[in-house]
């Protein structure tokens, strides 16, 4: 959902679909890191009142995906480097009980979805020019990365990552429209991939161990590229 496309949501409270907007906007970057809110214009551009755009920005403060400014007023969220560190080890430890579980209880129908993901990121990156910024990589490694929490049949790693993806969510889109090349996934995906479907077809803990190895490697390549680039942006 985009500022554009509030007036279809009736089914949702004006303040639900006010927040929902918002959100959406803000992790699709059309709302940019860094930018400033105003309440009449936002109240304008989605044709609400100021009352429902003070309690969605509110809910949006508590999701720290909105702060104070310094100079006064709000501001979406900008993502520091000591922040990057925060979060990708947090990611480095949810996400490796992730895989731990999916190389456990991933179903047929999981791996299938799984490999689904890696072939149409790979499809997306090589008709996407380099330099290019292509939002769809960054749902694609949203959506892959969801899937191995979700086929851990852990519903609370699920939940626990989701927080932790909406702010990296942000931080990819403050990244990536100046840098494509920081999200790197074809590879480092297909390498987590094949280490969860060799542990679903041995049942060997040596496979497991490989899984997660490959899950680190790809978080720490990924952590890396996105620290480098944030320094540069400061």
């Amino acid at each position: 959902m985009t500022l554009s496309s509030l007036s279809v949501q009736r089914n949702k409270s004006l303040y639900e679909q006010t927040y929902d907007a918002l959100r959406a906007s803000i992790l699709s970057g059309e709302l940019a890191p860094g930018q400033h809110l105003i309440e009449t214009q936002l109240a304008d551009k989605l044709q609400v009142s100021r009352t429902p755009i003070r309690e969605a920005m509110r809910q949006l403060q508590r999701d720290t995906l909105i702060i104070a400014a310094a100079g006064g007023g709000l501001q979406v969220a900008v993502v520091s480097v000591e922040d990057v560190g925060y979060l990708y080890d947090c990611r480095l430890a949810l996400e490796q009980l992730a895989v731990q579980g999916a190389c456990s209880h991933a179903t047929p129908v999981q791996m299938d979805d799984l490999h689904a993901l890696v072939v149409q990121a790979e499809s997306v990156k090589s008709n996407t020019h380099a330099d290019q910024y292509n939002p769809q990589i960054l749902d694609l490694d949203y959506h892959f990365h969801r899937l191995i929490a979700e086929s851990s049949g852990n519903p609370w790693l699920v939940s626990l990552l989701d927080r932790v993806f909406d702010k990296m969510t942000l931080l990819r889109v403050q990244t990536t429209r100046h840098n494509p090349r920081v999200l790197e996934v074809q590879i480092e995906h297909r390498d987590i991939y094949q280490a969860i479907l060799q542990s679903r077809q041995s049942g060997e803990v040596t496979t497991v161990t490989k899984a997660v190895q490959a899950m680190q490697s790809h978080l720490a390549a990924s952590r890396e590229r996105v620290t480098r680039e944030v320094f540069k942006l400061q």
